[in-house]
């Protein structure tokens, strides 16, 4: 494999799972995580990194199932340099028809010597033992030079080219503080591969972070100075500021090919999809101004730009909105309309519904709020799937009813009743606002609920009749979850976002996390 510009293939490293996970409040189950893995290969992603097998239980069974769910990605497992994360990595990876191993260790200074605590000499002689260990489950081998932004060039020539000598065929270059600019981490990747003698034997990739908001430039700089391969997440997703955002990648080079000599596969069509998706799952809302997949990316209020816009297009758009999957928010489904086109309808628009309760979850979600909201567009439907996905799903609480009365110059009063475990408990409260009411009834009832930390409502389309959609944040003990909830009543949606967080916030917390932002 060579790595010179004359290469128009750039493959995608998808770390949404793994990386995008350790946003503070990020987590997802299982069956969530297989969900947006479905997404993500119906994208076209080449490569997935589905977790970090030994950092818990919950990651080794989720990386082994997304391994056994997706046939057209290669799926991939973080490890130290360390035989047991190795053999633990190779263990959750063999389902997979095609799998990856991804090592890595620091090589900077202040990394070896302060975290490590290791010669350099020790470091290089791990490196390569991990590569070697991780050839034994798999021919496809990454490794990553663990703050190799920060690492001394001659070092890590030196290491680059061991591990490539042991079996590496990709060789990842992360910023892992993000503390790089474009033209000097472009600079270093080609210094890399000009220097390291058996560098056209490895594919060079990329991992940026966004502390500086450069993580994409640095991204793209690196692709014009020779790296194949960008990890990246959707949405930016990930710890701190978090990761080069995929959509962002993935245009910039589709959009600019007069700048750049590569291409990817994927499917753009799925994209803003799966940034929903994504969003609903996690619960961190997207930014109306974010680039491709915000709301606002497309939109024209100035009196000038839409004149140009409604003569030519290209006056004011380098994209199409629907190159990207962003629909023209028609009315796409009624309250009598049925399953099929239901089942139809979301397929078109990126969402697969395993099996009949499944269907018949979303389509009883698509009933009641059909019958509240006249007309029913492709934000709706995406909420909606969401929604009934989650419900299927074991959880502990579940909104059964809640009943609210506001008037002026009144306390507002709550009465919520919860299914918990199975069995229904019933509380009511008083509250400054209907929110606060609910919120306070469902804490006579859930009485380990941590501090609300973050309160947000979106409108999923216009209309006073549009679902609102509610994020809220919660800390327990210096642990932080975040819930989502979607409803044309916005008290409904509240109270579903709240036990959406609860319900987090009572998993297993045994996840540990030894690298930080590799």
């Amino acid at each position: 494999m060579s790595n010179n510009n004359s290469n128009d293939r750039l493959i995608i490293f998808d770390t949404t799972l793994r990386d995008g996970e350790q946003s503070p409040g990020a987590s997802m189950t299982m069956d969530e995580k297989v969900r947006i893995a479905q997404h993500l290969e119906k994208m076209r992603v080449d490569i997935i990194e589905a977790g970090f097998p030994i950092a818990s239980v919950g990651d080794f069974e989720s990386v082994k199932a997304v391994a056994t769910a997706i046939k057209d990605s290669t799926i991939c497992g973080l490890a130290r340099a360390l035989d047991k994360d190795i053999e633990r990595a190779g263990e959750a990876l063999k389902p997979a028809n095609s799998s990856r191993i991804h090592t890595f260790i620091a090589t900077s200074p202040i990394h070896m010597k302060e975290k490590l605590r290791m010669q350099p000499d020790d470091v290089l002689a791990q490196a390569v033992a991990a590569v070697k260990k991780a050839r034994q489950f798999t021919d496809n081998v990454e490794f990553s030079p663990e703050d190799a932004g920060r690492s001394e060039l001659d070092f890590l020539c030196k290491v680059v080219e061991a591990t490539i000598d042991a079996g590496a065929t990709t060789i990842n270059i992360p910023d892992t503080v993000g503390y790089n600019i474009p033209h000097q981490f472009g600079e270093l990747v080609k210094q890399l591969i000009e220097r390291v003698p058996n560098s056209d034997k490895a594919i060079f990739s990329v991992h940026c972070h966004n502390d500086l908001g450069l993580a994409v430039g640095n991204s793209l700089a690196s692709v014009l100075n020779g790296a194949r391969q960008v990890e990246c997440t959707i949405n930016g997703l990930g710890e701190r500021a978090g990761n080069a955002a995929l959509e962002e990648i993935v245009m910039a080079i589709r959009t600019r090919q007069d700048v750049f000599s590569c291409d990817t596969n994927i499917d753009t069509t799925m994209i803003v999809p799966t940034s929903r998706l994504v969003s609903s799952v996690t619960g961190f809302p997207v930014q109306p101004n974010k680039a491709i997949v915000g709301k606002n990316a497309f939109a024209h209020e100035s009196g000038i730009h839409q004149d140009g816009v409604l003569k030519s297009r290209e006056t004011y758009e380098i994209m199409r909105a629907q190159d990207v999957g962003w629909s023209d928010n028609k009315i796409v489904l009624g309250k009598h309309s049925g399953r099929s086109a239901l089942r139809a309808r979301l397929e078109e628009i990126g969402i697969k519904l395993e099996g009949e309760e499944a269907l018949n979850a979303a389509f009883s979600r698509f009933k009641d709020v059909a019958d509240r909201k006249h007309e029913i567009f492709d934000e709706d439907l995406v909420a909606i799937a969401s929604e009934s996905q989650a419900a299927l799903e074991h959880t502990r609480y579940h909104l059964v009813s809640s009943w609210v009365c506001s008037e002026t110059g009144e306390t507002p009063h709550a009465k919520v009743t919860l299914k918990v475990d199975g069995e229904e408990v019933s509380a009511e409260a008083d509250g400054g606002g209907s929110v606060d009411a609910v919120f306070s009834a469902i804490k006579k009832i859930v009485t380990d609920h941590g501090t609300l930390e973050l309160y947000s409502v979106n409108a999923i389309t216009s209309g006073t009749d549009a679902q609102g959609e509610v994020s809220v944040k919660l800390e327990k003990a210096g642990r932080q979850v975040y819930g989502s909830g979607a409803d044309p009543d916005i008290v409904i949606a509240s109270a579903n976002a709240y036990l959406d967080a609860l319900n987090k916030l009572v998993l297993a917390t045994d996840r540990e996390h030894p690298q930080h932002g590799v």
